[in-house]
């Protein structure tokens, strides 16, 4: 199914229980309604289950221009709205997860879940590609091949984006919300692999510290992907949870 928003062809997947308590799933950057499937699946005969191409990913369309979170939640807000949902459970991963964090902290959420959400901008370690990219910016004549470099040598994800998709991908990197989350009052579960790469351990530990109502699990020798690859024990916990 599709809902335009801003001008936008957003897809998404709605099924389970009419009249139930709607749990709305938001997956990581470059992914898409597949993703959050198989925790969603489950749950399908008790809860109202909502399934969102987040725009510029699956079946949606990508944004007219950059999108900061900040429009991605208004976008969520406005599609909730027209769908009739009112103070949904928040499912969300890594990207979906900072969303879910900004929405929480603006309108009322009744459970919150993240697995591997970021909330403010990594201090990644230097590899050889980044540090040959800072050099290049010293050198006269060099520094215009900068965004080249960047396409070829950034990160996957970077790497696969379309223009506009690269700068909403540097904005949510880049973007901290750390004043919001502490808005956050609703009950939040926090699921994270100890070896996830993407987004350490630690920043679970902060968001537990900066939510009131919110506990940690964690997945040893999981990566960023822990909710899948221990995916029966999510579910299992996802069940005591809500």
């Amino acid at each position: 199914m599709q809902i335009k928003v801003k001008d936008v062809n957003i897809n998404y997947v709605r099924y389970g229980k009419e009249g139930g308590k709607s749990i709305v799933y938001l997956h990581g950057w470059g992914q898409n309604i597949e993703m959050m499937k198989p925790l969603a699946d489950p749950f399908r005969d008790e809860f109202d289950i909502l399934i969102i191409d987040l725009p510029g990913h699956g079946m949606s369309d990508e944004p007219k221009y950059a999108w900061t979170c900040y429009d991605y939640v208004d976008c969520l807000k406005e599609i909730l709205t027209s769908l009739k949902i009112d103070k949904p459970i928040l499912v969300g991963h890594s990207f979906g997860g900072k969303l879910s964090l900004l929405f929480a902290s603006k309108y009322p959420v009744e459970k919150l879940v993240l697995f591997g959400s970021p909330f403010k901008k990594e201090v990644e370690k230097l590899s050889l590609k980044v540090k040959i990219l800072k050099e290049m910016k010293k050198v006269p004549g060099v520094n215009k091949l900068e965004g080249f470099a960047k396409k070829h040598m950034g990160s996957t994800d970077y790497r696969n984006a379309s223009v506009v998709m690269r700068e909403i991908l540097v904005g949510t990197v880049n973007l901290d919300i750390t004043s919001e989350v502490k808005k956050i009052k609703c009950p939040t579960l926090i699921v994270w692999g100890t070896l996830d790469e993407a987004v350490p351990l630690a920043r679970a530990y902060e968001l537990e510290k900066l939510i009131p109502d919110a506990g940690v699990v964690t997945y040893e020798g999981c990566t960023h992907y822990a909710y899948l690859e221990r995916l029966d024990q999510t579910i299992n916990i996802l069940w005591n949870f809500l």
